[in-house]
């Protein structure tokens, strides 16, 4: 490494934020960059291991290292090239990615690690800037065609991966605009929107084909897919949204987060109105569900102006610092506090909601909930327990429903007469991606249940190596054996 004693002479240092009460006023990104120099420090922290652990902690198994390394000599270039040997999108990870790889920073074990993710964004952001980054297509193609379900992180990256093969790659997708979550579920003010146009527009001028506002299986029958190309692959993630089985649960007033999240990501985008929204201005607000989507509810009503926010989680709260049960350098389940909870948000943990109430007209005007305890004995799952003479009634107008998904929608297994797991994810082999119907495949959220936007990109990745397989007996594809890492 160009600085083996870096790490002992820079601190960590990360972007900054511009403060809450400004930020709030727009959907816009507010962090603020360090400068070129501050940068190069944070590259030379990184350690010259002999194992380097960050490898195995992300799921694209990321040449840190030596990226770092470049970026303290200031050969951004040289970075980006190593960057997108295995990540087709930093941009994305480089904003949204909880980055697992920084937890298995072998610094990390007595000091603060390495600032990956902010390198891995400023490396891409450099290099669409210099112009770097420039459509590459095939110089010879196949007489293969793919069909990808689905323009998610996973669907991206296996349609770029197949094209670069040289096979014909069209992508369907049910929305207007390519994206899935990345675009709808995803607020503007974690990642602008222009940073998937810019991309996309790439994959185009590189030959890839997108069709979007065409759900297939309704408008386009599966079958008409397996007729007109030669491999499928699914990608359309796990959609299907975990209710709250509980007394008042269709009262007007109780909505799902993704509802809530994709009208506002149109309103932002122009195409609808304010008045089109499920609002929460001037509401009292509260989010069920303590993960990223909570937080991005949390974030979008006070953008909206809501006269209230509050949090709840039925797990226990975290703690601060890393688990002993969690040692390093596995993920650990720690408290998170992200730039939305600092925007004005109560949080209350091992809360558990019992009924909504509503008015004679069936508005939703509060809810109950009790505090809880879970109990822990060895062999056995987890058992949650009431605590006696805690039940409490709280005021809302607004409940937003940030519980997850459950599982991918079964439209699609059942027209191509697919398997499916017990989670309700589309059944497909781990060694190959391949489903029990031939020249079907699955991956991404969609076969491996909710996840990270990285393990999407990684599962598209795999998946097209063994596409590329099946429809010419063999891939150069790269192929990543991630058997061993944690599933986060």
């Amino acid at each position: 490494m160009g600085k083996t004693t870096g790490f002992l002479e820079y601190k960590r240092e990360v972007e900054g934020y511009i403060t809450p009460k400004s930020r709030i006023k727009n959907y816009k990104e507010f962090t603020i960059a360090l400068d070129e120099p501050k940068l190069k420090e944070q590259g030379a922290r990184c350690m010259d291991c002999g194992i380097p652990f960050c490898h195995s902690g992300c799921p694209l198994g990321n040449l840190i290292p030596d990226f770092n390394d470049n970026v303290y000599n200031g050969k951004w270039k040289e970075a980006a090239e190593i960057l997108h040997k295995t990540n087709n999108f930093p941009e994305f990870t480089g904003r949204l990615c909880p980055a697992p790889c920084e937890e298995a920073c072998v610094l990390g074990i007595n000091e603060d690690p390495v600032t990956i993710e902010n390198i891995e964004k400023n490396i891409v952001e450099t290099a669409f800037k210099e112009g770097w980054i420039k459509a590459n297509p095939p110089k010879i193609r196949t007489d293969k065609t793919v069909a990808i379900i689905g323009s998610g992180p996973a669907g991206l990256a296996a349609a770029q991966q197949l094209n670069r093969a040289g096979h014909r790659v069209t992508v369907f997708e049910r929305d207007a605009k390519v994206g899935g979550l990345l675009r709808y579920g995803i607020p503007d003010f974690k990642m602008e929107k222009h940073v998937i146009d810019r991309r996309v527009a790439v994959l185009e001028e590189e030959g890839i084909s997108f069709k979007t506002n065409t759900y297939v299986g309704i408008d386009i029958q599966t079958k008409q897919l397996q007729e007109d190309y030669d491999a499928v692959l699914l990608c359309g993630g796990a959609t299907v949204r975990r209710k709250i089985p509980i007394p008042g649960a269709d009262l007007k007033g109780v909505h799902q987060a993704m509802d809530f999240l994709k009208a506002n990501n149109e309103y932002v985008d122009g195409l609808k109105e304010f008045e089109e929204l499920i609002s929460a201005k001037n509401k009292n607000v509260i989010v069920i569900g303590g993960g990223d989507t909570g937080s991005d509810c949390i974030g979008t009503s006070n953008r909206h102006g809501a006269k209230s926010v509050t949090n709840f989680e039925i797990l226990s709260k975290p703690s601060e610092g890393r688990p002993a049960h969690q040692p390093w350098p596995y993920w650990p389940m720690k408290l998170k506090t992200t730039s939305s909870h600092q925007e004005g948000v109560e949080r209350f943990f091992s809360v558990s909601t019992k009924e909504f109430l509503g008015d004679k007209d069936g508005n939703l005007k509060g809810l109950k909930t009790v505090e809880v305890e879970w109990i822990f004995k060895p062999g056995e799952r987890p058992q949650l327990k009431e605590l006696p003479n805690t039940e409490k009634e709280w005021e809302c107008d607004l409940v937003l429903l940030a519980l997850g998904f459950t599982g991918s929608e079964n439209t699609l297994a059942e027209q191509f007469g697919l398997e499916m797991d017990f989670r309700t994810n589309i059944k497909a082999s781990t060694s190959d991606y391949a489903t029990n119907v031939n020249g079907i495949f699955a991956a991404g959220d969609m076969r491996r249940g909710q996840s990270l936007i990285v393990w999407a990109i990684s599962e598209g990745r795999q998946a097209a190596h063994h596409v590329d397989a099946y429809l010419m007996g063999e891939s150069n594809l790269p192929l990543k054996d991630d058997s061993d890492l944690p599933r986060i």
